[in-house]
């Protein structure tokens, strides 16, 4: 299929009723933009090679060779290969190769999964992981009637970007909507029935749960396997500058691949959201374009920002998780309307922003704190303000 926007597929794909299909979410209706079926690439004079793997790629010649043998030349060339998912099977978990076993990467992951959602009604789901997959398809399996337990070694969800304050707030919500939080654990096997579907998860503190479907998502890995050792490489990614030209100047990297210099914290990152993703390719075709006609294109200046849905929670992120934090608002689970956030403050200023529940207007007002970062030398005056 021509490309589309993946974070689609974690919550309303999988809705019980007026799910998301495509053509629905082609790139870039996320962000506001047009929607790019086919047509719109031919209209575009923009060749869309599908079902076509490219195998080898030689930079020095300028060359991708396909899984049949086919030769594409280039001059210029981006890379947007995103990332993989890391499956348990990679680990030599014991029967994590059993039927109904999901990961949720693309398109065809995701029907397999809606699939067995109505194969197996009102059954058992556990959910390995408590990270984003974890807590978004925690809230549609449930969604669907699914009996949910969610597995994860840390001490609170999305321990990545969470405070233990925001995290024991959606614990709290999850929990009052039946789903079961079982922390500080791991599944160190699967066994299955005589159909090789599983049928229940074994935890490493030696607790069994039964399970008609089995979803992982234990986070994922960017796909540099192609380029290694032709092009410059840091942090698990394709080394770019802030045009997202790599170390070969005819060679551009995009997306989760790339690893590029974040001018706001001036200090390399590495990014997986789909909106550094849009703005990245952005950037490189700017930059690409500006190159042709000698002009000269700004440097990219991004503002780190991440969201979720899940039930009928929205929250925001943007900035930096880094420092002291305060947390504002009701953020009592059982609350008719929760409404809360949290800061993040580094060097008496305030570096990050969060928010659950916020207006579009709030939403943008906790952007601009982030980006401007505001003096802010007093935690105790904060969090009464």
């Amino acid at each position: 299929v021509a490309p589309y926007e993946r974070p689609a597929l974690s919550k309303a794909y999988l809705f019980p009723e007026g799910a998301a299909r495509l053509p629905g979410f082609h790139v870039c209706v996320g962000s506001g933009g047009e929607r790019l079926l086919p047509e719109w690439y031919k209209e575009k004079g923009i060749e869309l090679i599908l079902s076509t793997e490219i195998v080898k790629a030689d930079l020095p010649a300028n060359t991708l060779v396909s899984a049949a043998g086919e030769t594409f030349k280039y001059q210029i060339l981006i890379i947007a290969t995103g990332s993989t998912v890391i499956k348990l099977t990679d680990f030599g978990v014991q029967g994590a190769d059993a039927k109904n076993i999901f990961y949720l990467r693309e398109i065809d992951d995701a029907d397999k999964l809606v699939e067995a959602i109505k194969a197996k009604k009102n059954g058992k789901a556990v959910i390995v992981g408590g990270g984003y997959i974890g807590l978004e398809l925690g809230a549609a399996l449930k969604i669907n009637n699914l009996d949910v337990s969610m597995v994860y070694p840390e001490p609170w969800c999305m321990p990545r970007l969470f405070t233990s304050g925001i995290a024991a707030f959606y614990e709290g919500y999850y929990a009052n909507k039946g789903i079961k939080i079982i922390k500080g654990t791991v599944a160190v096997g699967f066994n299955s029935d005589s159909n090789g579907e599983v049928k229940e998860v074994q935890l490493k503190d030696g607790r069994v749960l039964e399970a008609d479907i089995v979803v992982v998502g234990v986070g994922g890995r960017p796909l540099t396997a192609l380029f290694k050792g032709q092009v410059e490489e840091e942090m698990g990614g394709i080394k770019t500058d802030a045009f997202f030209k790599t170390s070969v100047p005819t060679v551009y990297a995009v997306g989760d691949v790339a690893t590029f210099p974040l001018k706001l914290y001036n200090e390399l990152r590495r990014v997986e959201h789909v909106d550094h993703a849009r703005k990245s390719a952005e950037q490189a075709v700017k930059a690409i374009k500006g190159l042709e006609k000698g002009q000269s294109v700004d440097e990219y200046d991004y503002l780190p920002y991440f969201y979720s849905r899940s039930f009928d929670l929205a929250w925001q992120f943007y900035g930096d998780n880094v420092g002291d934090t305060v947390l504002f608002g009701d953020n009592n689970p059982q609350s008719p309307k929760p409404k809360f956030g949290s800061y993040w403050i580094k060097d008496g200023k305030v570096v990050g922003a969060f928010l659950e529940g916020g207006s579009a207007e709030e939403n943008q007002a906790i952007a601009k704190v982030a980006k401007l970062q505001p003096k802010a030398e007093n935690l105790d005056a904060l969090t009464k303000e």
